[in-house]
């Protein structure tokens, strides 16, 4: 095999290789979201259920799920501030 047969195999793999990574990352981050958004809905679910004694209800719906999700306990503390103080 000459040099330039292999450097044209060689560029062939590598953008096979880049083909098949590009589209999988796209797919996961999706994947990565939406459980993050169903954690969300679960936290939210759970605050609900120990909040109730003590008055506090957060609505479970797709934005609180995400902001709960996506910035975890911190999210929650927030949606829960929000909804005393705020929304009252």
């Amino acid at each position: 095999m000459n040099l330039v047969a292999a450097v044209i195999v060689i560029g062939i793999l590598v953008f096979i290789l880049l083909g098949v990574t590009t589209k999988v990352k796209p797919v996961r981050f999706v994947g990565n979201i939406a459980i993050k958004i169903v954690i969300g809905a679960l936290f939210l679910f759970f605050l609900n259920a120990f909040g109730s004694k003590f008055g506090l209800h957060v609505p479970i719906n797709i934005v609180t799920s995400s902001v709960a999700g996506i910035l975890g306990i911190p999210g929650l503390a927030a949606l829960a501030i929000i909804q005393t103080w705020i929304l009252v």
